[in-house]
């Protein structure tokens, strides 16, 4: 079986990094371990254009160009191969999509964004999700087919970080690396009070929210220490988290999985971590004994998650080793490729 991987980030990028060690290659979805199981790959190649029309436009004439050299079309996103998404649902074009589908499908008060919402899902043969509320909640619109969506187990490429983990950092401290709705406000309030170190990484502004600008308005103590991340990418922040001793992941309340990629690493770095209670998340934090979950906006129970993590050091070291079990037995990169594999091939039959 031969499949066409369609990714919106620079695939060659990553690959080469990946290819030299230096990049995790969970980032490429399962692609980099789908040859264990005998699907040959034809890597997109990255468009540079900010024309969203423009990239649609060439990835489809790309695809369309392949012909019965290809079997099917798996992608990380529907954003760009949209053309080929509504030609499939109008059986033009013949080959199979698989998408990964970050949200959950939702209804539109549009009549005819219903309309085409449906078209449009039509063109998808089978979708992955990161969990299994993201399905639950697909299912109640009745736009898709609940034998066509399918949990897949995203998770962290272990082999990059148990080569972190051999450097054999000292760890100490409480850190958050993740930019996308990051509740800041709650976090400082918290750590302000508690008075324990906190590192935070993240861009200058993400996602319409100007964190410089939010940082400048609040009051920091400090045992806080703010750090833009201008020219730190995945693998540098990576190496900086794990020389803490805790992952801590304070967001805004959200209908998708914000801080997940935070989430996988931490267990891959059998780190503890502290999240607020995002119900799109896969892992129940609590009841695999892994971290703690604390609701939204709740500064109360932030400083007595934090104060916990503090004063019970051993315990939890414990929920870290526990969080890397959870890696090792379901949400790792081999394991989600197992899993799309599966999912290709019978798209194949």
């Amino acid at each position: 079986m031969k499949i066409y991987f369609y990714h919106t980030q620079n695939i060659q990028d990553i690959l080469s990094r990946y290819r030299q060690g230096q990049f995790p290659g969970h980032l490429l979805y399962g692609a980099t371990h789908l040859e264990d199981y005998g699907i040959e790959i034809v890597w997109h190649q990255f468009i540079k254009s900010t024309s969203r029309i423009k990239r649609m436009l060439l990835t489809a004439w790309r695809v369309l160009r392949l012909g019965n050299k290809i079997d099917a079309v798996y992608a990380t996103h529907y954003t760009g191969i949209e053309i080929l998404i509504f030609l499939r649902a109008l059986g033009i074009f013949h080959k199979p999509i698989a998408i990964w589908h970050h949200q959950p499908v939702v209804k539109s008060s549009s009549k005819i964004r219903e309309i085409l919402g449906h078209l449009f899902y039509k063109g998808i043969d089978e979708m992955f999700f990161f969990s299994q509320k993201l399905i639950d909640d697909s299912i109640k619109t009745h736009k898709v087919d609940p034998l066509r969506l399918h949990l897949g187990y995203w998770g962290a490429d272990l082999d990059f970080y148990d080569r972190l983990l051999a450097e054999q950092h000292h760890r100490e401290g409480f850190v958050s690396s993740g930019k996308e709705m990051r509740d800041m406000d709650t976090l400082v309030r918290a750590f302000n009070d508690e008075e324990l170190p906190l590192d935070i990484y993240l861009n200058r502004s993400n996602g319409g929210i100007n964190y410089e600008r939010l940082f400048s308005s609040l009051h920091i103590k400090e045992n806080i220490k703010v750090h833009f991340t201008t020219s730190q990418g995945v693998p540098e922040l990576a190496r900086l988290v794990n020389k803490h001793s805790c992952v801590v992941i304070c967001c805004q309340d959200t209908k998708y999985t914000v801080g997940l990629t935070t989430v996988v690493e931490a267990l891959a770095l059998g780190l503890p971590v502290i999240c607020s209670r995002n119900l799109q998340i896969p892992v129940d934090f609590n009841k695999e004994g892994c971290g703690i979950s604390v609701p939204y906006y709740d500064v109360e129970e932030w400083k007595n998650a934090v104060n916990y993590i503090h004063t019970h050091p051993e315990e939890a070291k414990e929920m870290g080793r526990k969080g890397r079990a959870l890696a090792e037995r379901l949400y790792n990169d081999r394991h989600c490729a197992e899993v799309v594999a599966q999912v290709l091939k019978t798209m194949n039959s």
